[in-house]
């Protein structure tokens, strides 16, 4: 496996906003998922000590993909900056793997700002 990818991105702050990640064997055929459960963390700094925000992340295991969401709720929860992010899959404290990370650059909206 080549795990962690990076993927940075911009997010529009208190929209949604989706996106599929498709995890690849080192071979690149499709890591398959079946057992595992996927978390979708982001935060204002890396380490334990930042402020951390829970994102949507669900698995398909039908189709090996994890599908990544990022609710209005906790966009507004976050402020026009830039975030890191990651996120990882597991099946229990023994196995976890970090499968991309990145930064979030943060646009302040207009329609609906706090």
């Amino acid at each position: 496996m080549s795990f962690p990818g990076t993927f940075n991105f911009s997010y529009y702050r208190g929209d949604s906003n989706q996106f599929v990640v498709r995890p690849k064997n080192s071979n690149g055929a499709a890591f398959d998922l079946t057992g595992y459960t996927a978390q979708f963390t982001i935060a204002n700094r890396r380490g334990s000590t930042g402020t951390q925000y829970e994102a949507q992340a669900v698995i398909d295991t039908i189709n090996d993909l994890v599908t990544c969401t990022i609710l209005p709720g906790v966009g507004r929860s976050l402020t026009a900056g830039t975030f890191v992010y990651d996120i990882q899959i597991t099946t229990g404290s023994a196995n976890i793997l970090t499968i991309l990370t990145g930064s979030i650059t943060i646009t302040d909206d207009i329609t609906g700002a706090l």
